[in-house]
């Protein structure tokens, strides 16, 4: 699409599929080469073999709360394509559906860990590894269910406001060299999401004032634009992208 990111080396965290896997299609097209993170290896051959193979981008499998995964990927990045100019914190996970006055606590805490200690981390190893150096930008995922309660993923929408809270620290200690933003997506259709929408599309799609569900290439737009020297003046903001449902209510 354009060659904005020539010669600059993403990572993108939880890729092997939907929003992330979107994201390091877009960042491709836009002249970047990738190293895309998830837990399952052949999922993530998969996407790299879709994304153009081992020119442009690289797999390392692992558990996105692992510091010595974390570790081994920005090493493996280094040695591969020379650089970490870009980060999208995009693994989330949402174990859990129910109210919180239910909630095991024990899958509380793992949601923290992933959802917000994970970005955190990834973001500390990469600052240390090149982007205090260097220089750089990253784009920390979050949600619509992080800025207006969600019944039923209350708790993941918790941690969701979290990682928005942690985006605007990252942003103020880590300029003027390094921008950091978020997104906050509503429905997106991927496996991820399917239990909000699926068999009842048209119906959810309803409450949506542009009259439907984003897609993994809505998000990607938006993290491009971010991450990019386009974006060159804006650090600690959220940009919400929900098709306008939280003008009127609730959203994912």
């Amino acid at each position: 699409m354009s060659g904005r990111f020539a010669g600059k080396t993403a990572i993108v965290t939880g890729a092997s599929r939907g929003i992330g896997l979107g994201i390091a299609e877009r960042l491709v097209a836009d002249g970047a080469r990738v190293v895309i993170t998830a837990r399952k290896p052949e999922a993530l051959e998969e996407a790299v073999a879709h994304l153009g193979g081992p020119d442009v981008a690289l797999a390392v499998a692992g558990k996105a709360d692992d510091l010595d995964h974390q570790a081994d990927t920005v090493r493996r990045t280094l040695e591969r394509f020379g650089s970490i100019d870009l980060l999208v914190n995009n693994t989330g996970i949402n174990p859990t559906y129910g109210p919180i006055m239910e909630l095991d606590l024990g899958a509380a805490r793992k949601v923290v860990e992933v959802n917000c200690i994970a970005a955190l981390s990834w973001t500390q190893q990469v600052y240390a590894a090149w982007m205090k150096e260097h220089g750089g930008s990253v784009v920390n995922v979050s949600s619509v269910s992080g800025i207006r309660p969600a019944p039923g993923i209350g708790f993941y929408g918790a941690t969701k406001a979290m990682l928005i809270s942690l985006t605007e620290l990252m942003a103020l200690e880590m300029a003027p060299t390094i921008r950091v933003n978020a997104v906050a997506p509503a429905v997106v259709k991927t496996r991820f999401a399917s239990a909000l929408y699926e068999g009842r599309e048209e119906q959810v799609a309803a409450a949506y004032p542009l009259g439907r569900l984003g897609v993994p290439a809505d998000i990607a737009d938006a993290v491009s634009y971010l991450l990019s020297d386009e974006a060159s003046w804006v650090t600690g903001q959220l940009l919400v992208l929900d098709g306008g449902v939280t003008l009127g209510g609730v959203g994912e």
